[in-house]
């Protein structure tokens, strides 16, 4: 064969080959099990939201979901672990506004940047919260719990689920708020710190709905308020914190899924397009409302416009309390 027109043949079967790979890569995503890990131990509201959603991304995207509990310093070594992955789809998160928002901000060198270290592919939920005491607490009611922790001041400890957390800074408006000097006590999630409240280690604990709640209807936990919009009907006895007379402990969160920053947008647009069609299903919308967590969706740039909020609302905030987390 004439030698140039054997480069010209070698040269289209190049051009074909590198036009016939990109979309067939970019197609197969997944090819092998996806991780998303959950940086807080087993039991808790990101634990619920991610094994509640497994199964389900399983089925629409024809790979196993796999979820890998990594708890320490409030969701950070886990957010962390998947800003330093590879940005191929196969490491995600389900963060929350704790590792998201709150605790870069406590941080003098934050490990991340919350806002330009992640691809943001989808709100999943709005997460509400209840404060709840030990079963045997003498406070029905926050008023009380406030005039309890008044006569007991060097004595009242608030739990949360860690240092930087939602619940971090809800044990800080409660002292604000309610003019005491609770102690702030970090656990490495909702469980742990849920598991020493019933054992009355501590006092006071202002966390998820969806967790919290089943103890108190078990009678291992007494509700003193929620932190809603309005009351809840499966607790319709246990008043608003507005209804309550303090209006400013009315925080609520949120939890999405999240990758490492430059994901390809092939890869954004299959993961968000699954999340979405199961967030869709009535069966998933009806235990997530159930669990006190109602879906709340938005799409990949809904929600980095949003994580950016966040960080931009709470940061003057964190600064004028004081926190700081090494």
């Amino acid at each position: 064969m004439n030698p140039r027109r054997t480069l010209l043949v070698a040269l289209a079967v190049l051009m074909l080959a590198a036009g016939a790979n990109t979309p067939v890569f970019a197609q197969a995503y997944p090819a092998k099990p996806i991780k998303i890990v959950v940086g807080f131990p087993p039991g808790g509201g990101l634990d619920f939201t991610t094994r509640l959603l497994a199964p389900y991304l399983t089925e629409r995207l024809g790979q196993k979901i796999i979820v890998e509990n990594k708890p320490g310093a409030a969701g950070v070594v886990a957010l962390t672990e998947v800003a330093r992955a590879a940005p191929d789809g196969y490491t995600l998160i389900v963060g929350n506004i704790g590792p998201l928002a709150l605790a870069p901000n406590m941080m003098a060198k934050p490990p991340y940047n919350p806002v330009k270290d992640f691809t943001a592919i989808g709100q999943v939920v709005a997460t509400y919260f209840i404060a709840v005491a030990p079963a045997n607490h003498p406070a029905n009611s926050l008023r009380e719990f406030f005039e309890w922790g008044k006569k007991n001041d060097g004595k009242v400890n608030c739990a949360s689920g860690g240092n930087g957390s939602i619940t971090h800074m809800n044990c800080v408006l409660l002292n604000q708020v309610g003019g005491i000097n609770a102690t702030h006590v970090p656990y490495k999630g909702t469980s742990p710190a849920m598991t020493d409240l019933i054992a009355g280690q501590t006092h006071i604990l202002i966390d998820v709905l969806a967790v919290l709640g089943p103890q108190v209807k078990a009678g291992r936990l007494k509700a003193l308020a929620v932190a809603m919009p309005r009351r809840d009907p499966e607790f319709a006895n246990v008043p608003t914190m507005a209804e309550a007379g303090y209006p400013q402990l009315e925080t609520s969160g949120w939890q999405g899924l999240v990758g490492p920053a430059g994901l390809p947008e092939e890869v954004v647009r299959k993961l968000s397009g699954a999340l979405k069609a199961t967030l869709a299903l009535p069966e998933v919308r009806e235990r997530f409302a159930k669990a006190g967590t109602p879906v709340f969706e938005r799409d990949p740039e809904a929600f980095a416009a949003f994580i950016k909020a966040e960080n931009e609302r709470w940061l003057p905030i964190i600064r004028a309390s004081g926190a700081e987390i090494q």
